[in-house]
């Protein structure tokens, strides 16, 4: 065997090479165009540059308002405190996220009231909805707000 008798397994595409006379298809302008900004070396297009057309971003109208102070809470039902935990056991975001049944960085732990509770838990989080607080209680357990 020899390296001129080599050959790739499968096959390859050759690459343009641009610039190589009108022959080639990619002569004269080498597929940039006529004169500009564009057709010289080391042109980059700023991010959604639509020619010098006012950009999509701008067309649209501004709508809503987004409130900086909003607080996005971390959401767990008691149907699935219900199943994770023992009777008796002291559930906290802390010991939700040990478990890794909470994402992070969220502005706290809302319980909610979807499933059922068979066991009693202490339960201490920053919100409750009401049927999770009357669904907890009526199981024996009680509810701590953080």
């Amino acid at each position: 065997m020899k390296l001129h008798s080599l050959k790739n397994s499968f096959n390859r595409k050759d690459r343009k090479r641009v610039g190589r006379g009108d022959a080639s298809g990619w002569g004269r302008c080498a597929g940039r165009g006529d004169k500009g900004s564009g057709q010289r070396a080391g042109y980059s297009r700023r991010l959604h540059f639509e020619g010098g057309q006012i950009p999509l971003l701008r067309r649209l109208p501004k709508r809503g308002f987004n409130n900086p102070n909003h607080a996005i809470y971390s959401i767990v039902n008691v149907g699935l405190l219900d199943q994770a935990f023992e009777g008796g056991a002291s559930v906290d975001e802390a010991t939700l996220k040990s478990r890794g049944m909470l994402p992070k960085g969220n502005a706290g732990l809302k319980v909610l009231g979807d499933g059922e509770v068979s066991k009693a838990l202490t339960v201490r989080a920053r919100k409750f909805s009401a049927s999770a607080k009357q669904k907890i209680e009526a199981a024996g357990g009680t509810c701590e707000v953080v």
